[in-house]
Order: structure tokens, then C-alpha cells, then sequence
């Protein structure tokens, strides 16, 4: 079992700028599912996005950092600030503290923005620092920079498991001896402005690329447009923001007497290898990621006391989730309460493992466990209990989160409140 204490958290969300309103918002069943900013540019009128409308980034950083940086990594440094600063971290080992952090598409808007340029106006339009706002490690490289640390600095891009990836990765690192502290989360998004906004005539092509692929929702209802293990689920919603955790070893963060939001107890990462953007239909890889964590845990699979969920409102995608769910803990007295928060965000990727770590460490401090917002009609097939409506009173200390993402990365961790 790890015994890796999180003694900080930092947020950035469609839903708030820090945690504990960005947990205040989902318990209220707030819904920031909103018209895409280049709906008017080629959109159907159904286009929604999971816009962060409300980040400045001179709020975190000088002007210099800012021109150097793509979105996605002043997302994460932001993040990873009030993560730091929770975890009063103060002076450290600069050579035994690092950051691992997860991406799906780094500095994609950049390039995207970048090769406009070029078409529209010429290669002198192009700006300067393209080439180091480009690179996916660029947003671990800054929060090293500000923070001064020579331990680890790695980056994996495992699409939507690079949280779980991310933060699993980090927790190992400290329990082999190769760190005492890690910052450790992951990013997505920033394909608009930082104030969710287009960008003149510029219509990057990743906002048409899950349509083409067939991922979209087609409703006119935001409410409606994703419906986590709904039986009328459809697709998804594009979402972004990043989510940042501080690690430490349990023993240093009870020596230094600081608040523990909770431990990693257990990790498991495996790859499905079944097919490029769908998941093994049985969910059997699924599953196994599951049990691995549950197992490195230390615990039975009875002990999970409430599960958070991929969970991404596709037909194919919900229906593998809910087999492997039903594999790990269907066979149960009492039906395992499970929640998916991407009907109140849409699907903010690589990012959103970390959020619901995040919410569900403050709902095991507070006894309420997050609903899964716009699902009203939960699939029969699912052996477990999926939260909706409203949150739940739920007194509960060990809790599971899954992420699954493209590629067959099946990633799942077990946090604990102790």
C-alpha cells in the first residue's frame, strides 16, 4: 500500500478558478456546458464547449512567461500555485522535489495559430516564441522553473488517463526513494483565448475534428448535449482546465504537521490495445486496471467505499465502463454509489482524473458524494448505483477514480481520506 499524502490542490475549471468553488458548483449542479466561440464561424448552432471564461493569466504570471507560454501551461502553472501554496510547502530539496504532468495535445493552439499566420500573412507574422510554446513538456518545465526544482521533471501524454498517469507515476517515484515531493497533475484545453473567446477570424481545426470523427452530441440543449451512463447518451462535450496536486511522503507531510487532504493508496495503468478510440467491448482491460489499483492498494474491492467515473456520455465508451465497473464491484450487497462529473464540465481530458480527485477529496471531508449532472435516465446495464439529481450524503473514505482515454490507456487510482 502507498502511504502518499496530498497536502495540496489547485484547479482550473469551466466552473471556478479554485477547488473549493469549483466543488461548491458541482454540488449546486451547475452546468458550464456553453456555445462554442466559433459556433458563428462554421458552426450548426450545436456546438458546445466547456469554456473557461473567467482566467487571467497576469493573475499568475509576469508579462515575459505569459509571451512564452501556450495556454495549456499557463492553465498549469496556475493550478499548480494553489496547489503549492496549500501545501505550505516553503523550502524543500530542490533536488528531491519535481513535477509530473500530463497533456493529451500541449501546445496544439500554437502551432494551429502559427500555420494561420503563415497562410494568412506571412512568415514574419509568425510570433517569435512558437517553437518553445509548442512543446507538450514545456508546462512541467515552467512550474520546475518557478519553483527552482532539480528532481524529476517528466511529462506523459496518455489522452484523458494523464492525470491518473500523472499523479500514479509521481506517488511511485516517491515511494521508490527517488523524491520526497512531486507537484503532479495534468492539462487540457486552451484552444480559445484565456478568456474563452475567439480569436478574430482564426478557427483552429481542432474544433471541427471531434465532429468529423463522429464524438459530438447533436443537441440544442446544453443540458442535454452529455449524459454520462444515460441510455439516450449520445457523445461528448469538449472540455478544458487543469488540476494539480501536491505528493509527499506520508511520514514528512505528519512530521511537518500540515493538514493531509487525503493518501494515494494504490495505482493501475495498462494499455487496452484494442483499438485506436474505442475500448474493448467487454471492458476486461478496463476492469483490470481496476483490480491492479485496487490490489496495490492493499484493500479488497468491497472496501472502495464510492467510485468517480470516465464515464464520457459515448454509446461505446459508457457501455465498456459499465461492464468493467460491473466486473470489479457489481457482485455487491449494497449497489457501489458512482458519479461521472463530466455532464456538469464536458470531457476536459487529460485534465480530468485530477478534477475529480479533487472533488472527491472534498467530498469525503464534507460526507457528500457529486451527482452526475443531466443524466436522468441511467443505463439498465449498470449493476451499481449511479448518483443523480442531487448530491448524496455519503460518509465514505476510500474512493476509486477512473480514466480511460484514446489509445487504450486505462488508468485507475484508489485515494483514501486516511
Amino acid at each position: 500500500m502507498l502511504d502518499i499524502a496530498i497536502t495540496g490542490t489547485g484547479i482550473v475549471s469551466a466552473l471556478g478558478l479554485a477547488v473549493e468553488e469549483f466543488h461548491r458548483r458541482l454540488l449546486a449542479g451547475e452546468v458550464a456546458i456553453r456555445p462554442a466561440p466559433w459556433t458563428t464561424s462554421g458552426g450548426d448552432g450545436r456546438a458546445w464547449w466547456g469554456t473557461i471564461t473567467d482566467f487571467a493569466p497576469r493573475d499568475w504570471m509576469d508579462a515575459q512567461i505569459e509571451a512564452g507560454t501556450d495556454l495549456f501551461a499557463q492553465f498549469a502553472l496556475a493550478a499548480a500555485q494553489q496547489a503549492v501554496q496549500q501545501a505550505g510547502l516553503g523550502d524543500v530539496d530542490a533536488e528531491r522535489t519535481g513535477v509530473v504532468h500530463g497533456t493529451s495535445i500541449g501546445g496544439a493552439r500554437a502551432v494551429m495559430k502559427a500555420q494561420y499566420l503563415l497562410d494568412t500573412e506571412g512568415p514574419q507574422a509568425i510570433p517569435r516564441k512558437t517553437q518553445i510554446q509548442i512543446w507538450p513538456n514545456m508546462a512541467a518545465a515552467q512550474i520546475a522553473m518557478r519553483y527552482h526544482l532539480h528532481g524529476p521533471s517528466l511529462t506523459v501524454t496518455t489522452a484523458c488517463a494523464s492525470s491518473l498517469d500523472a499523479i500514479g507515476t509521481a506517488a511511485r517515484l516517491i515511494a521508490g526513494g527517488q523524491a520526497d515531493v512531486m507537484i503532479a497533475g495534468a492539462t487540457e484545453g486552451g484552444i480559445s483565448l484565456a478568456g474563452g473567446g475567439a480569436d478574430g477570424d482564426f478557427v483552429p481545426a481542432m474544433f471541427h475534428t471531434s465532429t468529423l470523427y463522429g464524438m459530438d452530441a447533436p443537441s440544442h440543449d446544453p443540458h442535454r448535449a452529455m449524459l454520462p451512463f444515460d441510455a439516450k447518451r449520445s457523445g461528448i462535450v469538449v472540455g478544458e482546465g487543469a488540476a494539480m496536486l501536491v505528493l509527499e511522503r506520508g511520514d514528512r507531510a505528519r512530521a511537518r504537521g500540515v493538514p493531509i487532504l487525503g493518501y494515494v493508496r494504490g495505482y493501475g495503468s495498462l494499455a487496452d490495445a484494442f483499438h485506436p478510440s474505442s475500448p474493448e467491448p467487454t471492458g476486461k482491460w478496463e476492469a483490470r486496471a481496476m483490480e491492479l489499483a485496487i490490489a496495490d492498494a492493499g484493500i479488497d474491492a468491497g472496501a472502495v467505499d464510492a467510485l468517480i467515473a470516465h464515464a464520457t456520455g459515448t454509446p461505446k465508451g459508457d457501455t465498456a465502463e459499465i461492464r468493467a465497473i460491473n466486473r470489479v464491484h457489481g457482485d455487491r450487497p449494497q449497489k457501489l454509489p458512482v458519479a461521472s462529473i463530466k455532464g456538469h464540465i464536458g470531457h476536459s481530458g487529460a485534465a480530468s482524473g485530477g478534477m475529480a480527485i479533487i472533488t472527491g477529496l472534498l467530498g469525503m471531508r464534507d460526507g457528500r458524494f457529486v451527482h452526475t449532472a443531466n443524466t436522468d435516465d441511467p443505463d439498465p446495464e449498470a449493476q451499481f448505483d449511479i448518483v443523480i439529481g442531487a448530491p448524496r450524503a455519503l460518509d465514505y473514505r476510500t474512493l476509486q477514480v477512473n480514466s480511460f482515454g484514446f489509445g487504450g490507456q486505462n488508468a485507475s487510482l484508489i485515494v483514501t481520506r486516511d
